[in-house]
C-alpha cells in the first residue's frame, strides 16, 4: 500500500475508497433478488423494488432481500449513500394481500405467485404462508405470537434502512401506501413527486402501521391526523409537513433526487456514518423500539377484530377492490386513497425505472 504523507494531496479527504482497501478484490457491483435489484453506480448504491406489475407489493422475500442489499452497500467501501426506489407506477403499494385478504383460508399453498428463492428454509416456520393463512381464518383460534413473529421479522428487514451505517434516501413516486410507508419512513431522507399518494388507509379497518414510525417522523398531532382518519398526503403536503425533505414535479424527481444524492456522496464515508449515528441516537432515544413492538402487536389485533374479520370476508367473497371501495366510500376518497395491491389494478404498469 502506498503511504502518502498527510496534507500533500489536494482535498485528500475525498479519496475513495480508503487506501486501506488498496489491492483488495472489489465487491460485486450488481445483484438481482426476487423482489428488487441492486446496482452500484459510482459512490451510490441503487436499490429498486422490481415487481412493477404488482405495484411492487411486499412478499415474504422483500424484507430479506432489502436487508441483504443494504448490508451489501454498507460493506462496500466504494458506496457512500443508498437510494431506494420502485419501478413502474409507484414506490410500493403495501403487502400483496392475495396471500391473505382474498384467499387467506385456502391453506393448500397451491397457485401462489410469491415463491421465493429459499422457500425450503421457510416451510414449516412462522414465515410459511400456509401457517400464516391458517392463523388468519375468521372464527378460528388466533395465535398472536405466531403473527408477531412473522411481522416483527418484516419490520427488522425494513428497519435495515434506519440502522444501516450509511445514509439512505427514499425516492417516492406514484404511490407509497400502507406498508410501503413502513419502508419509506425508515429512510434518512425522503424526496417525492408532488402528486405522490402517501398514507395508511387500512387504519379505517384491518391495519395499524407496524413499523410505528409516523409519530417519530411527523410529531403527535399530525401523525394522529392521518392515522385517526386513514387519509393520505400528497408528496407536496408531505414536504410541507416535514415528512419529506423535498417534493417536486414528477418529471423533475429523478434529477432532483440525483442532485441530493451526489451532494451526500461527496462527503467522506466516515463523516456520513458519524453524522447518521449521532442523529439516530436522538431518534432511537424517543423510543422507536417500543413504538415498533406496540404497533406490530396492535396490527395483528386489528386483523382479528369483528370489523377486521368482516372486511376479510368481504374481500374473499366480493373481491379486495370491492371491500376497499366499501371501506373508503364514506370518506369520499375511493379511487384516490386506494392502495394498488392487486395485479388487476396495475397490470398495465410499464417497466420504466423511476
Amino acid at each position: 500500500m502506498t503511504d502518502i504523507p498527510f496534507g500533500t494531496s489536494s482535498a485528500g479527504w475525498r479519496t475513495s475508497p480508503s487506501p486501506l482497501f488498496e489491492g483488495r478484490p472489489a465487491p460485486a457491483d450488481s445483484a438481482t433478488y426476487p423482489s428488487l435489484t441492486y446496482e452500484r453506480d459510482g459512490r451510490v448504491a441503487r436499490i429498486i423494488f422490481n415487481r412493477p406489475k404488482h405495484g411492487n407489493a411486499i412478499t415474504k422475500d422483500t424484507p430479506v432481500d432489502l436487508a441483504h442489499a443494504v448490508e451489501r452497500a454498507d460493506l462496500d467501501p466504494r458506496v457512500h449513500v443508498m437510494v431506494v426506489s420502485g419501478r413502474g407506477k409507484g414506490f410500493c403499494g403495501g403487502y400483496d394481500l392475495n396471500i391473505f385478504a382474498e384467499s387467506g383460508w385456502d391453506d393448500s399453498g397451491q397457485g401462489r405467485e410469491d415463491k421465493g428463492h429459499d422457500d425450503h428454509n421457510r416451510e414449516g416456520t412462522v414465515l410459511d404462508p400456509v401457517v400464516q393463512a391458517r392463523n388468519h381464518i375468521p372464527g378460528a383460534v388466533w395465535d398472536p405470537m405466531v403473527d408477531y413473529a412473522m411481522m416483527s421479522r418484516f419490520n427488522r428487514g425494513f428497519a435495515s434502512l434506519l440502522h444501516a451505517n450509511k445514509p439512505v434516501v427514499a425516492m417516492l413516486h406514484g404511490f407509497c401506501v400502507v406498508s410501503g410507508t413502513d419502508i419509506a419512513l425508515y429512510a434518512d431522507q425522503i424526496i417525492c413527486a408532488d402528486d405522490t399518494k402517501i398514507g395508511y388507509p387500512p387504519t379505517r379497518v384491518w391495519g395499524i402501521p407496524a413499523a410505528g414510525m409516523w409519530a417519530h417522523r411527523l410529531g403527535d398531532q399530525r401523525a394522529k391526523r392521518l392515522l385517526l382518519t386513514g387519509d393520505c398526503l400528497t408528496g407536496k403536503q408531505a414536504a410541507e409537513w416535514g415528512l419529506a425533505v423535498e417534493s417536486c414535479p414528477a418529471e423533475e424527481l429523478q434529477a432532483r433526487t440525483e442532485a441530493l444524492v451526489q451532494r451526500i456522496a461527496a462527503m467522506p464515508i466516515n463523516q456520513l456514518m458519524m453524522a447518521k449515528l449521532t442523529l439516530n441516537s436522538a431518534l432511537i432515544a424517543q423510543g422507536i423500539a417500543n413504538s415498533t413492538t406496540i404497533s406490530t402487536v396492535f396490527d395483528g389485533i386489528s386483523r382479528h377484530t369483528r370489523e377486521g374479520y368482516e372486511f376479510q370476508m368481504r374481500a374473499a367473497t366480493e373481491g379486495f377492490k370491492q371491500a376497499v371501495r366499501e371501506r373508503d366510500e364514506e370518506f369520499g376518497d375511493w379511487g384516490t386513497a386506494y392502495s394498488a395491491h392487486r395485479t388487476s389494478e396495475v397490470n398495465d404498469t410499464d417497466n420504466q425505472s423511476s
